[in-house]
């Protein structure tokens, strides 16, 4: 069974834990940005709620073109029996790239603070089955926004244009 995006609302689960979940990744953003990074943060949520991994945007600060939020967050909660149950929160609408991951992993659910200032992957994650909340968060528009307009050659190098 498929899901479509929900566009500001959230389904299954509670829309205050969508937000202080969504706060998680925010704080990794904005860490990044001070790093001098691109500000995309990223948390995987275990089924019972607890943080398994949270990380930023580190493609800058390490040189690795691979280093994106919801990788880096991947990473830190390291090896995992089954990820199925799993959320992937996410400031930005994860990238074909981060997509990938989410469905080669079996990621349940994504949380996805916006999605205006770029559209990735979420519509074909929904259409193979898995679930995304879109929040469309100001504060992470805002962030995205800001950065865009002071850094616009780092951000078009980040999406590959």
């Amino acid at each position: 069974m498929t899901s479509s995006p929900r566009r500001g609302r959230v389904t299954s689960m509670d829309h205050d834990q969508a937000h202080r979940w969504l706060a998680t990744a925010v704080a990794e953003a904005r860490a990044g940005l001070a790093e001098g990074g691109i500000p995309i943060g990223a948390a995987l949520y275990g089924p019972d709620g607890t943080v398994l991994g949270r990380g930023h945007n580190r493609r800058v600060q390490d040189g690795d073109p691979s280093a994106h939020a919801e990788t880096d967050a991947f990473r830190a909660a390291g090896r995992q029996r089954s990820y199925r149950g799993t959320t992937m929160v996410t400031t930005l609408s994860p990238c074909w790239y981060c997509s990938g991951l989410v469905r080669q992993f079996a990621i349940g659910r994504v949380v996805v603070g916006e999605a205006e200032t770029f559209h990735g992957g979420h519509d074909w994650l929904a259409a193979h089955g898995v679930e995304i909340v879109v929040l469309d968060d100001a504060e992470c528009v805002a962030l995205m926004r800001d950065f865009i307009a002071a850094r616009p050659a780092l951000w078009n190098e980040d999406i590959g244009a």
